[in-house]
């Protein structure tokens, strides 16, 4: 009798149940992932990597990496409570929620330093929009999920203005949230192009992936590096990462000796391009989860 009861079809709603919470799991490692692989990469100009801490006197590799890795329990919700969801209210809501304690748990990891809050909101909604497709999907259907997400208010975000905000609103240039609600062009048109020519030319994957974050700091409105270094040092960043992939990118010696020069200005200038280093985790976990 028991062989035969464990026989049984198991019903449609649990079946669902555990495949959704398979995906979500597979979902937010991908997303952890992205930000340790991240992380690692080295060398990135003004950025931690296994180097050392860039431009930054509160964070070091071994930080980055705990804040990663407390960020997945976040991911893991977001992708169960979006799972085959519209966009809607009140999933912003829910995604607004649970990016909130997200920071929470990376605050309390990180004691207190700020290390991936850019990185929840940009992974969040990708996360979210992957699984209102069931967990994979074009890149365009997924950036085009979490643009819908994006542009939805969410009536509990908090009213204060971050530093990144500051930043947009005294430049008057586009931000997190503008990049978000165009569907991510900086990954779309530039990163993920950039990543998958420069694998087909014949680079290593760090050496692609560092061509995929200068394409993005080629013209990224960074306000990470505003904030720290106004305006001269957001145009030495545009300057610096264009010459490296005029040199031919990071697989070439000339695009080293550029790449080299940019991590000097990006020192001297006390500039880090943080909301470029978000951009590149989530251009690696769109690389992965696309059909």
């Amino acid at each position: 009798m028991e062989t035969q009861f464990s026989q049984q079809p198991l019903p449609a709603a649990l079946l669902r149940s555990r495949h959704a919470e398979r995906q979500a799991a597979r979902l937010s490692a991908l997303a952890m992932r992205s930000l340790l692989e991240e992380a690692r990469l080295s060398p990135k100009p003004g950025l931690v990597d296994s180097r050392g801490a860039g431009a930054h006197q509160d964070l070091n590799l071994a930080l980055m990496e705990r804040s990663a890795h407390s960020l997945q329990p976040t991911f893991y919700r977001l992708a169960l409570h979006s799972w085959l969801r519209p966009a809607d209210a009140a999933l912003r809501q829910e995604i607004g929620r649970q990016g909130r304690l997200g920071e929470r748990h990376m605050l309390a990891a990180t004691g207190g330093v700020n290390t991936h809050r850019g990185a929840i909101w940009a992974l969040g909604l990708l996360v979210s929009a992957c699984a209102m497709l069931g967990g994979t999907g074009p890149v365009a259907m997924i950036t085009g999920g979490a643009a819908r997400l994006a542009a939805l208010q969410d009536p509990f975000s908090p009213k204060g203005f971050s530093k990144g905000q500051r930043a947009v609103q005294r430049y008057r240039v586009p931000g997190a949230r503008e990049e978000a609600v165009c569907g991510f062009p900086h990954i779309t048109q530039r990163a993920l192009p950039q990543l998958r020519q420069s694998r087909g030319e014949g680079a290593s994957e760090p050496q692609a992936r560092l061509d995929a974050l200068m394409a993005i700091m080629c013209t990224l409105t960074d306000t990470c590096v505003l904030n720290r270094g106004g305006m001269p040092a957001l145009t030495a960043m545009h300057r610096g990462a264009a010459a490296v992939l005029a040199a031919g990118g990071t697989g070439r010696p000339a695009g080293r000796d550029a790449l080299a020069d940019l991590d000097r200005r990006m020192l001297r200038d006390n500039a880090s391009p943080g909301g470029a280093a978000d951009l590149l985790a989530a251009t690696f976990f769109l690389d992965w989860v696309s059909a």
